[in-house]
């Protein structure tokens, strides 16, 4: 109650935070008239002024009004548009690393420039993060008057680059990219074996574009690169052997979840049966080493026990294809992860395809976090702050709107059914699509979309149906929902990025309607009739009441609706938004009070009535909220487990970075051999024991496996008080010698290439199957919770072994294949750096299931080719007869000429 007294006195502490902004804003200002004063050349003679002040001592902070005012100048100049003091406090809050919240067409794009400017004058680089590759181009493409103005170069990463223009797009004072780009950029540069073929560049900057989309909803699924593994045949096999032979007392089933987990009883039948197998090391199932054998039984276990033929999947011409459980087609062409369809495969007898194992992964969390600065803007953010303060230490600074909102929300409607529902929603749109009023609908799925989609063909309603597939022709039609009696079916989260204007937009529809229309009067009266008729059709569009935003149902999240309702009402517009639910809707099905709702309107709703209720809507929000809180825990585990990894990924990759930027990496070699060393006669001969219980043969044949080399070792024990540290000192010295002998035989600068050279494919190897090792630990370390122990900190304790071992592996791997292999050098001009294969990239939308990290190989074709102003990112010169140069093909996506072959074999050949 005090807290509401205060707050209407003084405002809330978001308020009071905005308020004491307004002192810079009124510096910003002050430069304005002497700015206007300035011609071109002297305006941007600014940015090296601003620079050579910075290396005089002065900060960014002290730069700030001064810079602000500039771009606000420049912009003016370049683009014909004003930054408006709002603007200027969302910069601000930009640059102070905190997420500017502005509502939809407040202009939040025109706002980055701002804290672009400013923090890439210090020439480290700053990264403009969007949520697709359209976004991207079209954001660098618009801005770089405004940068290249001020003397700055803006680059732009979009799919199918080569390395050359990734990297000169990295390399640029402003990069535009999408999320996806950057993650696996990062990842594949960490694959390299050479700082030459690295594109990426040190972490400095990152403002995210759509924040909360990035951050929050993508966030749920890592980025991975995965390649196909060693085939492991005869082990599914095996395990599968076995587990055909387990009696169903054995095994407890869950059938909901399709989980199934053995018995106390089961568990040691099982340990027997795979020890009899020759598959179990030691006795133990849950021992470590054994943490691959207990994830293919557990994916054994269920391609037996839950997964039905002919109903989860069928055999066709020798193979396994899954039936989707919703609609109970064939699925050609996807397969379960995590060896479950190998488990299939095993199963029914079939051809067993190699399953693909991951060779790097990092969630966006822990990508994010490497950036010493990150800032964001976003509609909405409000109601995930504590999870952007929590993970990413980032506030949220909601930003007045420029003139006050004019939209007027309606309470949500209630309906019995999903048939009463629609109804109405159709009826409702029929009435605004006669009064010409634009309508646009948000459905959370496609299904439901198309659904939608029939009852207004049966009320006669012209309307678009649109998904997030397309980002260039969504935004196309999005930009277009404002015409006059438009209506616009979109899943809520299509169209992000792009306002939607009353009447229409007046630059998207020259691009359309007068692409093919040279220069000249035609085009120029073309042009003036477009702007004659949307700014007619605005007029009529602000009588019939603004745009109309219906949501055909709740969304999982506040946020996601807050996004709906915000594309109405911009920039003082009048507008309108309405939620319609029913029973029937997955939020109230699975996360409301069932019976509450169930009695209350089965029983007094008649077939078609409605009812609204504050009450109702309230609960609505209480069960958001339950879901919000749910999707948080579930994020925070990803980090909780990605955060194990990510310490020892740290590890890996700047153990990689400091072998790659070495001149010699003999010490290290060395290094390794002496504790390969120890290793092996610490095993034969453990501290504490006595001579005659040392094993003498073990540790012969251990030395002449791994060191190449002969000792003899009887002759050493028949010296009186022989000791461990006698053994190991004359074996170090006699294997120095051995690879002292083996240096002699090659040339010196060769042989410290080859040094790095198997110190970096050795690395990588172990590296890759301790990824495969820990993906299926996690999988399993939830059975720990039946013997009271806390998941994640049995994960940490066990990936710390496992990392431990991995790096005695890499140690002994290294010194053997050194010590014991025949050299014989190439010459150095045949020498080339290995090429990356054709890895696969994956990111899961978490909202459509899909895999949205492969380009299509259409894309050049979609976006064509980058003005040379941009930074000159995407201008790939000559490329002798090729077709293609320049649009950006990657050398190894298929060729657009449509021949099946590579780029880089077919037209790309000469490139």
């Amino acid at each position: 109650m005090f807290g509401s007294i205060a707050k209407a006195f003084f405002g809330s502490s978001n308020d009071r935070y905005v308020k004491s902004l307004d002192k810079l804003v009124r510096q910003i200002e002050a430069f304005e008239p002497h700015l206007q004063a300035l011609s071109d050349e002297e305006l941007a003679a600014q940015t090296p002024k601003f620079r050579q002040m910075l290396e005089d001592g002065k900060t960014l902070d002290d730069l700030l009004p001064e810079a602000f005012a500039t771009v606000r100048e420049a912009s003016i100049r370049t683009l014909g548009l004003r930054h408006f003091d709002v603007q200027m406090i969302g910069g601000i809050v930009l640059h102070r690393g905190e997420i500017a919240e502005m509502r939809t067409g407040e202009g939040k794009t025109l706002v980055a420039t701002l804290a672009v400017y400013l923090n890439a004058l210090e020439r480290k680089g700053v990264h403009v993060v969007t949520v697709n590759d359209y976004l991207a181009r079209r954001d660098a493409e618009t801005l770089s008057a405004l940068y290249n103005f001020l003397g700055l170069t803006v680059g732009v990463i979009v799919p199918n680059l080569n390395e050359e223009q990734r990297r000169a797009a990295y390399e640029s004072d402003i990069t535009y990219a999408t999320n996806n780009e950057l993650g696996f950029d990062y990842l594949r540069d960490n694959m390299k074996h050479s700082r030459d073929q690295m594109v990426h560049v040190p972490f400095n900057f990152a403002i995210v574009d759509e924040v909360d989309s990035i951050l929050i909803d993508e966030a749920r699924t890592p980025l991975i690169i995965s390649g196909p593994t060693d085939d492991k045949s005869d082990l599914y096999l095996s395990v599968d052997a076995v587990v055909k032979t387990i009696d169903p007392s054995l095994y407890e089933a869950d059938e909901k979840t399709k989980n199934i987990s053995l018995t106390e009883d089961g568990v040691e039948w099982v340990e027997r049966a795979l020890e009899t197998a020759g598959l179990l090391e030691g006795s133990n199932l849950y021992d470590v080493e054994n943490t691959m054998v207990v994830h293919h039984l557990e994916q054994a276990l269920k391609a037996n026990v839950m997964f039905k033929r002919d109903i989860d999947y069928i055999v066709k011409d020798g193979k396994i294809v899954i039936i989707d459980e919703f609609t109970g087609r064939m699925m050609d062409g996807r397969r379960w992860s995590s060896g479950l369809h190998q488990a299939v495969e095993a199963k029914e007898g079939v051809q067993i395809e190699p399953e693909n194992q991951t060779m790097a992964s990092i969630t966006f969390q822990n990508y994010f976090r490497m950036y010493p600065k990150i800032s964001g803007m976003t509609g909405t953010a409000a109601t995930e702050a504590p999870e952007f303060f929590d993970i990413y230490k980032m506030n949220v600074v909601s930003i007045p709107t420029n003139v006050p909102v004019l939209r007027i929300d309606d309470e949500d409607e209630f309906y019995k059914n999903t048939h009463d529902k629609f109804g109405a929603i159709a009826k409702l749109i029929r009435e605004k699509h006669e009064i010409g009023q634009p309508v646009l609908v948000g459905t959370v799925s496609i299904e439901k979309s198309e659904l939608l989609s029939d009852f207004l063909n049966k009320e006669g309603v012209t309307h678009n149906v649109l998904n997030a597939r397309f980002h260039e022709m969504e935004a196309h039609i999005v930009a277009q929902a404002g015409r006059l009696g438009a209506v616009t079916i979109a899943t809520n989260m299509a169209g992000r990025g792009t306002d939607i204007q009353l009447g229409g937009n007046i630059e998207f529809r020259i691009d359309d309607e007068m692409r093919d229309v040279p220069e000249g009067p035609e085009r120029d009266a073309g042009i003036a009739k477009i702007r004659a008729e949307v700014a007619e059709d605005k007029r009529k569009v602000l009588e019939a009441g603004g745009l109309c935003v219906i949501g055909t149902e709740r969304h999982e999240s506040r946020r996601i609706d807050n996004q709906l309702r915000g594309r109405s009402g911009r920039q003082g517009d009048p507008g309108m938004s309405k939620f319609y639910l029913c029973l029937e809707d997955d939020l109230l099905r699975i996360f409301g009070p069932d019976t509450l709702f169930s009695k209350m309107m089965n029983n007094n709703l008649a077939d078609g009535e409605a009812i609204g209720s504050k009450w109702l809507s309230k609960a609505i929000e209480t069960a958001q909220k339950k879901v919000e809180a749910r999707n948080y825990d579930i994020r925070k585990q990803v980090v909780e487990y990605d955060d194990v990894m990510n310490d020892q990924r740290k590890v890996i990759y700047e153990q990689r970075s400091d072998i790659m930027d070495a001149d010699a990496v003999g010490d290290v070699v060395t290094d390794m051999r002496h504790d390969t060393v120890n290793a092996i006669v610490g095993d034969a001969c453990p501290p504490g024991s006595y001579p005659e219980q040392w094993n003498k043969d073990a540790l012969k044949d251990r030395v002449r496996d791994v060191l190449g080399i002969e000792i003899p070792l009887g002759e050493w024990m028949e010296e009186e008080a022989i000791e461990p540290d006698t053994i190991e000192e004359r074996i170090q010295s006699a294997a120095d010698a051995h690879m002292d002998t083996k240096i002699t035989e090659v040339d010196a600068a060769a042989w410290r290439g080859l040094e790095k050279s198997i110190l970096l494919e050795r690395l990588d190897h172990h590296w890759k199957e301790h990824l495969a090792t820990l993906d299926a630990l996690r999988q399993v370390v939830f059975l720990r919770a039946y013997a009271q122990k806390t998941p994640i900190n049995e994960y940490k304790q066990e990936a710390f072994g496992l990392f431990e071992k991995m790096l005695d592996a890499i140690r002994e791997d290294v010194t053997r294949i050194l010590m014991t292999s025949e050299i014989r050098m190439r010459p150095a001009e045949d020498f080339q750096l290995p090429e990356l294969p054709d890895f696969l990239t994956s990111h899961i939308d978490p909202f459509t299931g899909e895999n949205d990290a492969e380009p299509a190989s259409l894309a050049p074709a979609m976006f064509g080719t980058l003005p040379p102003q941009v930074g000159g990112a995407l201008t790939a010169g000559e490329q002798g007869e090729d077709p293609f140069a320049g649009q950006g093909v990657s050398r190894n996506a298929p060729c657009p000429c449509g021949s099946g072959q590579k780029y880089k074999h077919c037209h790309g050949v000469a490139a």
